[in-house]
């Protein structure tokens, strides 16, 4: 048997690799991005673009192999609206039908595959469970939903699927949106909040999530869908101010309107001027908080990592890239959600 890990040169791949070479197994990895990673002297890599079925036809999928679908474009570098679909889709949607189908071609039957939080919309019901009603604010999270919706199809021609909704993900050599923050930071100026900050925000590592994947391959991939999420978020004042603190700046911290601002972000998106994604701000200031004990009751997983822990690892990581480089940008530093 082999995995087959489509996106694997991405983050989570990285480390999901990691963990499989470490048990013995065979890995092969297939990106259309190698960045040399010394992980992959052990793996097999090939070149593929998970858009072109011809590309996909090309990795040896066997009907025992194990796959994982770690390929996706995310909500950074932000688009303008016009664009969002074209954007999202090809990779997001399209990619996964057509792994799908390779698959099926090939008799294989298991398959993780990650989509994102931000199915959700809206909080509803908190914390949210993964029943929680799915009403996605934009096209990056219908663009996953729909893959929701093409697995359970799957599911009911005899795949096994397993689904991920992971929060923002953090951890080495990922920074993306977080880079505005700390610059923010490192310059002293007021870090403005959307809202009050008493509500809280919540990551999961990279760590965390390819413990999950491999976790799901050890319980048989089971055809359900698991959250993501750190264990008792802190508000989001008291994981910026702790931040603050860490880097010994004089920022302050902005509370403000966050109706207004929110306006205001419409506003600029509809004039193609976007400061943020509508995924990210519409949600920025409610209880939008993932419940995680699924996973514990049925694979056994625990995140292990906590939210101001992993923040104050990215900046360190951050300031660590820009003294070595005057900013320049050293390593692999790919977008966040």
């Amino acid at each position: 048997m082999k995995h087959i890990l489509f996106g694997g040169d991405g983050f989570v791949g990285r480390q999901l690799a990691k963990k499989l070479l470490e048990d013995g197994e065979e890995v092969i990895v297939a990106d259309i991005v190698n960045d040399n990673q010394s992980v992959y002297l052990k793996a097999t890599f090939l070149t593929c673009d998970v858009t072109d079925p011809a590309s996909i036809a090309a990795v040896p999928i066997a009907a025992e192999d194990m796959v994982y679908n770690l390929s996706a474009k995310m909500l950074s570098p932000i688009q303008v609206r016009a664009k969002r679909h074209d954007f999202f889709y090809p990779v997001n949607y399209d990619g996964t039908k057509n792994i799908i189908e390779a698959m099926d071609r090939a008799g294989a039957k298991k398959l993780v595959h990650y989509t994102t939080d931000m199915v959700y919309g809206h909080t509803v019901t908190y914390p949210m469970t993964e029943d929680h009603p799915v009403a996605p604010l934009g096209e990056y999270g219908q663009s996953k939903l729909d893959t929701e919706f093409l697995a359970a199809d799957w599911r009911e021609r005899g795949m096994d699927i397993t689904l991920f909704r992971p929060r923002l993900i953090i951890g080495p050599g990922r920074l993306g949106i977080l880079t505005k923050l700390f610059k923010l930071v490192d310059m002293n100026l007021p870090v403005p909040m959307i809202g009050s900050g008493k509500n809280p925000y919540q990551f999961i590592s990279v760590f965390d999530c390819a413990d999950a994947a491999y976790r799901a391959w050890k319980a048989g991939v089971p055809n359900e869908a698991y959250n993501l999420g750190s264990i008792n978020p802190p508000p989001v004042k008291k994981l910026l101010g702790d931040l603050v603190k860490h880097a010994g700046s004089k920022s302050i911290l902005l509370p403000t309107w966050g109706f207004a601002v929110k306006r205001t972000l419409d506003f600029l998106d509809a004039i193609n001027m976007p400061l943020m994604d509508p995924e990210q701000y519409l949600i920025a200031d409610e209880m939008c908080v993932l419940d995680v004990s699924k996973g514990e009751r049925d694979l056994g997983w625990v995140p292990a990592y906590r939210d101001e822990d992993m923040l104050i690892a990215a900046y360190d990581e951050y300031r660590s890239q820009k003294t070595a480089g005057n900013g320049a940008n050293h390593g692999s530093v790919q977008p966040a959600e």
